[in-house]
């Protein structure tokens, strides 16, 4: 089984992993270029998740896969990453900062790369079958 990380490593990462358990955090968002040459995830498919220090927290089942431009992602969709988000607003904004990050840039090989309305995102919603913790 194959694991899915949230964030890089550190207190991103750990707040993201520690709501899986708690069923706080049912669906999680990426730019769809992170994928380039890798297989998307399947509904059906169950991945665990890992915390910053590779302890596995939890085991999930991908529910619903959608790619979609990021000014398609719905407030609901917001809601369900379990970052407290109360708007579609709030939450593409910590998500531009994040996609923005250098760190993001880096791992992109990028430095150039800006999200746009028309970036596609990866919004995938899951499900919790284990808590490992």
């Amino acid at each position: 089984m194959k694991p899915v990380e949230f964030a890089f490593p550190g207190p991103l990462r750990d707040a993201l992993v520690g709501a899986v358990p708690r069923g706080e955090k049912t669906s999680t968002s990426a730019l769809a270029v992170h994928y380039e040459g890798e297989e998307l995830p399947q509904v059906g498919e169950r991945m665990r998740v890992p915390d910053s220090a590779g302890r596995d927290v939890a085991v999930i089942e991908v529910t619903d896969v959608k790619l979609l431009p990021l000014s398609e992602v719905d407030v609901e969709h917001a809601l369900a990453e379990g970052e407290e988000y109360t708007t579609v607003e709030g939450w593409r904004a910590e998500h531009e900062k994040f996609w923005n990050s250098p760190e993001v840039l880096a791992e992109l090989n990028d430095p150039d790369f800006a999200v746009t309305d028309e970036s596609i995102v990866l919004a995938w919603r899951f499900k919790l079958v284990e808590n490992t913790r």
